[in-house]
């Protein structure tokens, strides 16, 4: 698949989240059909070279992308230190349903699907936010995500949900294959052959990448094809 991906429209975003700024790019393809929200885990960010290759094949089926980081400098700073926050889903939670918030809001994004895609605890953090959304998020991936963590929250997503594990990483398959189970909606346990929690291996990824495609742009219907492009909405003071 080849696209000129000069016409992609980019924009660096600060997200209100209570009192704090978080910052994140956006990247807006022309005619797209959606915007997926990315969720890293522990020690990732917006500029995860993993979570932007997915990116990149993403914008390939026409979805709009907005990887931002889930934590201040601050706090990033602060968790290297105690580690406090990489376990505690209700906060990565309440960050990620402020940026859900702010992307629907801005002009590019109005009327378009919304769908996560969620790695480590952060796919924990996007089930959960999918349960207290069930109508604004249209699809959900996990790549090596830890889905147990969303609890009781994970019998009430809504939305059809893909969960991706390296068949290497016998640990997180195991707690995703329990997690399949308690999920009741539309639901695919997807295995990559030989990959490890990272996916590191020669082409692994770029596995990932083209699954997360196929299910996302299935799900996410919405189209703003022949739409003109508004600005993004002014952002709040630094």
């Amino acid at each position: 698949m080849s696209r000129d991906v000069s016409e992609d429209s980019r924009h660096e975003v600060s997200i209100p989240a209570g009192e704090v700024l978080l910052h994140g790019d956006l990247v807006v393809p022309p005619g797209a059909r959606g915007v997926i929200v990315f969720a890293h885990g522990s020690g990732s960010g917006r500029f995860s070279p993993r979570n932007r290759r997915v990116a990149r094949a993403l914008r390939e089926g026409r979805l709009a992308t907005l990887l931002f980081d889930l934590l201040t400098p601050g706090e990033e700073e602060a968790e290297v230190e105690t580690g406090h926050l990489r376990f505690d889903i209700g906060f990565l939670v309440g960050r990620l349903l402020a940026a859900t918030d702010w992307i629907v809001l801005q002009p590019p994004m109005r009327g378009l699907d919304v769908g996560f895609f969620g790695a480590s605890t952060g796919a924990a953090a996007a089930l959960v936010a999918a349960a207290e959304r069930p109508s604004g998020v249209s699809a959900i991936v996990s790549r090596g995500g830890r889905p147990d963590l969303a609890g009781p929250k994970l019998s009430r997503v809504r939305c059809p949900t893909l969960l991706l594990v390296g068949g290497e990483d016998r640990a997180v398959l195991r707690l995703n294959q329990e997690a399949l189970a308690r999920l009741d909606v539309e639901k695919k346990l997807q295995i990559i052959a030989g990959a490890t929690h990272l996916f590191e291996e020669p082409g692994a990824l770029d596995q990932v990448a083209g699954i997360a495609r196929e299910w996302l742009v299935r799900y996410l219907k919405s189209s703003s094809t022949a739409r003109p492009r508004p600005p993004l909405a002014p952002e709040a003071p630094r």
